[in-house]
């Protein structure tokens, strides 16, 4: 049996007593970094084994990780912060899983488009996720089919390209549609700036710009 565990996007205290029962129970655990998920267990006194499972190996490994669970292995997939498969390695896991009828089951938790989009200000009945947004290709068509997306927008950028990016909205969208920055979600030095395009990408400008961000524009 697989199962996927989200993890606490920065406050430890963010996880569930359920997603410990089952890291304290599997096997094996697969993780993005074993340095960040092995601070997440000392934590909580959990000592499994852990091995690598991300996008630079997971072609690789995947067929024979099914292997290992139709030999009856358990196993739980988690990534350094957030729910596996969102922006993040587990697809094709989950996919050679449900080929091979081996049991995969997710358990409910952090994502950091959640908190971003509901404390945003912005309509979270109906919304379009876009991951993060393509670097060259196919970005400038992207741009403009959002331009006319009625739903809210969110998605994830690095702090190098948000202030490129917001421009980029600015360029496409108008400077008046409304916009939300998250930046370092249930962290420290948590941020949630709000405004118009204008004024949030204004913001940015003058400072030194870090941490995980999740952007949320308003529809047309």
């Amino acid at each position: 049996m697989l199962y996927l565990v989200p993890t606490p996007l920065g406050n430890l205290k963010d996880i569930t007593l359920r997603a410990l029962e089952v890291l304290q129970q599997v096997d094996l655990i697969l993780c993005e970094d074993t340095r960040t998920s092995s601070k997440l267990l000392q934590h909580y006194k959990i000592e499994k084994p852990l091995t690598p499972y991300h996008q630079h190996n997971e072609h690789k490994v995947v067929a024979h990780l099914a292997d290992q669970l139709q030999a009856g292995k358990t196993m739980a997939l988690v990534t350094d912060a957030g729910t596996p498969g969102i922006s993040d390695p587990a697809f094709l896991l989950v996919r050679e899983c449900i080929q091979q009828n081996i049991r995969v089951e997710c358990l409910p938790g952090a994502a950091a488009f959640v908190p971003a989009l509901v404390n945003s200000g912005i309509p979270a009945n109906r919304f379009v996720f876009e991951g993060f947004l393509p670097l060259k290709k196919g970005r400038q068509t992207l741009l403009k089919k959002l331009a006319e997306e009625e739903r809210t927008i969110v998605f994830y950028e690095s702090p190098m390209r948000l202030v490129k990016t917001l421009e980029e909205l600015i360029t496409y969208l108008g400077p008046d549609r409304s916009c939300s920055v998250s930046r370092e979600l249930t962290k420290m030095f948590e941020e949630n700036k709000r405004g118009t395009l204008q004024e949030v990408a204004d913001h940015f400008k003058a400072k030194n710009v870090k941490g995980e961000i999740v952007v949320v524009v308003a529809g047309c």
